[in-house]
C-alpha cells in the first residue's frame, strides 16, 4: 500500500513539473510601414518573433503578459469600436478567441497595452526596428 501512495504522489510532482511555459497570446501585426509585419508568440517567460529562436523576457514583460492574456478573457470583438486604418493593424489570438484592431483604438483598455508590449518585446528582445 505505501509503495502505491509513493508512486501516486510521484506521478503528481512529475505531471506538475517540468513541462513548457504556457502560451499566452500570439499577436499578428500587419502594416504600411518597412517592418510592420510580426507573428509573436508571448509565453510565460518568453518571446519567439517570427518563428526565430525563442527569447528569454523580464519578470516585468511576463507581469504584463499574464495581465493580457487575463484581460483578453472577456475582450470580445463586439467589445471594439470601428477606428480609421492606423499605422499597424493587430490580430491577437489568446485560448479565449481572437480579436482584431488597429494601433489607434484605446478600448477595451488591453489594446493599448498589447500595442506598447508587442513593440517593446519586438524592439528589445526580438532586435527587430519596429
Amino acid at each position: 500500500m505505501r509503495y502505491v501512495l509513493v508512486l501516486a504522489l510521484l506521478a503528481v510532482a512529475v505531471t506538475g513539473c517540468g513541462g513548457p511555459p504556457a502560451d499566452l497570446f500570439v499577436a499578428n501585426r500587419t502594416g504600411s510601414v518597412p517592418g510592420a509585419k510580426l507573428e509573436m508568440l508571448v509565453s510565460d517567460g518568453s518571446v519567439r518573433c517570427n518563428g526565430g529562436k525563442e527569447h528569454e523576457i523580464s519578470s516585468a514583460q511576463v507581469l504584463e503578459g499574464r495581465a493580457i492574456a487575463t484581460d483578453l478573457e472577456t475582450v470580445k470583438q463586439s467589445d471594439i469600436p470601428k477606428e480609421k486604418a492606423g499605422i499597424f493593424a493587430f490580430r491577437v489570438r489568446s485560448e479565449w478567441g481572437t480579436v482584431r484592431f488597429v494601433d489607434r483604438n484605446t478600448s477595451p483598455t488591453v489594446l493599448p497595452h498589447i500595442v506598447r508590449l508587442v513593440r517593446d518585446l519586438a524592439r528589445s528582445e526580438c532586435g527587430l526596428v519596429r
